[in-house]
């Protein structure tokens, strides 16, 4: 049944009374901040809003099922889900089955804030997540060959940040037009703000905001009055899978989350993946990964992302072993954190599976992180993954049957060590041979730094280094020494300097340190470093020859000479390690 509407303020109340909901078939909050912007730019140039479609829940049945709340106070890290509600017995509740993604946007713009990580900043750190609110620049005028469309600037901002604005902007908080009555309410805020001439424009704005929220009935639905889940899921579904904004996995989700019958399969998922993601400095393993690591670890289908082996049944066996399975994950990647990966250099997150499955059929339980019973184990398992990770095109097209055909082989192995070697035959046979050419040599050799494949190269090259605390890949010849003028000034001729800047960042120039003495080691010389760093000489030449670092030049001109001799040094070492 189809309904006019309400304005925005009016649903708004409405969330905020929990008389709106969303079931538990709806996937999270997805869109990113400049989404919300057009949105709200998009209604204040009157453009469509979209249909909504609601679930009418009667009151008898408000207690079956499970419902949340939509996000208000976006943190990427923290709270990034919909909080679940309580059991809400004989309440009158709508569910939305369409229009969350909206609905959320306007609930955290107009009610709430948003926080994701800042650029070079750990995972881990609390200040990489800075709040930001909605503002509304009240004096902005769009140029006419505006590529957007846009005729509204909407940011997301600090309270730093809104009060940058000078003569040019008038950043207007879009929360505070909610508790705005209307005119008189809106002149006052401007007028303490802003010299009379710019009040008029500003105004202008403010008042289409006001009008967009309080006074349009923009919020128009159908409404769907059958009480049956599997119903509605078939509509949740045939309104969702005809294009991008759902994912396939996030619908079979959805199936999953209808046919688990002892666990709410929706939240142990996301715990489970926030639960992983805190591990070590952090990782961003999505829910895709682990629904298909409940695939692979459950023995269904082929491992793949199919309506078929999302069935009742499947579901079935993938909830009964769901606590092994999450026992399984979590030793896993807290092994992979242990060989120094995280989020900003895991590239390929669906490489960790066949580890999972081969921990999940051995079950040696925490001990082997540590226990000296498993170094070995735990060292091929290494070398596997890095191998792995610098092929290209392991974990590209074919990944499905890739995986599947590694789990038969650690099927067969049983409890067994880490079966390398049928590992690699499998994967040879498929065309994805772990054994590096010349030409990729090349390289490897050459890569540089800031690619995610350059700590994986290096944790193979220097296995010493104790990858569990925090550590950074450092330039042997400090970076900051290479700009053109301290590059003149030190000496460097003219028809050099060119070719030192364009090396300065690959491997050659690059090592591995623990966080502390990169500290220490600052912009200092290498040689100057490493006599304060190692003042007794044997300890200073065997850290040199460890790192590959025999011998390090006093001064900066002779940096070509060092480059193109660790180069050599380092390609044999790569050679020896990957080129069989």
């Amino acid at each position: 049944m189809y309904q006019t509407g309400d304005t925005i303020k009016e649903t708004l109340d409405t969330i905020q009374r929990n008389d709106i909901v969303l079931p538990g078939i709806q996937r999270g909050f997805v869109w990113r901040p400049v989404q919300i912007c057009r949105l709200f730019d998009s209604l204040m140039q009157g453009y469509p809003f979209g249909t909504f479609l609601y679930w009418r829940v009667a009151p008898d049945n408000s207690d079956k099922f499970n419902f949340y709340d939509f996000v208000r106070e976006y943190h990427e890290r923290d709270n990034p889900h919909c909080p679940r509600l309580p059991r809400m017995p004989g309440r009158q509740l709508t569910a939305v089955l369409d229009g969350q993604q909206r609905l959320t946007a306007l609930n955290i713009g107009l009610r709430g804030s948003m926080a994701w990580k800042s650029p070079r900043l750990w995972w881990n750190n609390p200040a990489a997540f800075p709040e930001r609110r909605l503002y509304l620049d009240l004096l902005w005028q769009p140029e006419e060959d505006e590529e957007l469309g846009l005729k509204y600037r909407f940011d997301f901002l600090t309270s730093e940040e809104s009060s940058e604005g000078g003569d040019g902007k008038c950043w207007f908080p879009v929360e505070k037009v909610l508790s705005m009555d209307g005119g008189p309410s809106m002149v006052r805020w401007l007028l303490e703000r802003l010299r009379q001439e710019h009040v008029d424009q500003a105004y202008t704005t403010l008042d289409k905001l006001h009008s967009v929220v309080h006074k349009e009935k923009l919020v128009a639905f159908y409404e769907e009055k059958g009480q049956e889940l599997d119903k509605v899921l078939q509509i949740f579904i045939r309104m969702n899978d005809g294009g991008t904004p759902l994912s396939h996995s996030d619908l079979l989700l959805s199936t999953a989350v209808a046919q688990w019958s002892q666990h709410d399969a929706k939240e142990e998922i996301q715990k489970l993946v926030d639960e992983i993601n805190k591990i070590g400095i952090g990782f961003t393993f999505s829910q895709d990964m682990l629904l298909k690591a409940g695939l692979m670890l459950s023995d269904i289908g082929s491992v793949g992302f199919k309506v078929e082996n999302f069935n009742r049944e499947n579901m079935a066996v993938f909830e009964c072993k769901w606590d092994d399975i999450k026992r399984a994950l979590i030793l896993t990647v807290q092994l992979v954190s242990n060989f120094g990966f995280s989020g900003q250099n895991l590239r390929a997150h669906n490489a960790i599976l066949p580890i999972a499955y081969y921990l999940y059929m051995k079950r040696p339980g925490e001990a082997y992180l540590t226990h000296n019973q498993f170094q070995q184990d735990r060292q091929t398992i290494r070398e596997w993954l890095i191998r792995s990770l610098l092929k290209s095109g392991v974990w590209g097209s074919g990944l499905d049957t890739l995986l599947t055909a590694l789990r038969g082989v650690s099927k067969q192995n049983g409890s067994g060590d880490f079966p390398v070697a049928r590992m690699r035959e499998e994967m040879t046979r498929r065309g994805k041979s772990l054994a590096f050419e010349d030409e990729e040599l090349e390289e490897l050799v050459d890569m540089q730094y800031g690619s995610p494949l350059t700590f994986a190269l290096m944790s193979l090259i220097f296995p010493f280094v104790d990858l569990r605390h925090q550590f950074h890949i450092d330039h042997v010849f400090p970076r900051s020494r290479f700009t053109e003028r301290r590059l003149r000034d030190a000496g460097v001729p003219d028809d050099k300097i060119d070719g030192f800047r364009q090396r300065v960042n690959g491997l050659a120039n690059l090592q591995l340190l623990q966080g502390p003495s990169n500290i220490e080691k600052s912009s200092k010389m290498p040689a100057e470093w490493l006599a304060e760093g190692f003042p007794d000489l044997s300890t200073r030449r065997e850290y040199q020859k460890n790192h590959l670092l025999e011998p390090v030049p006093e001064a900066i001109t002779e940096f070509d000479a060092f480059y193109d001799a660790r180069r050599e040094r380092l390609k044999t070492s790569i050679g020896q390690l990957l080129g069989r």
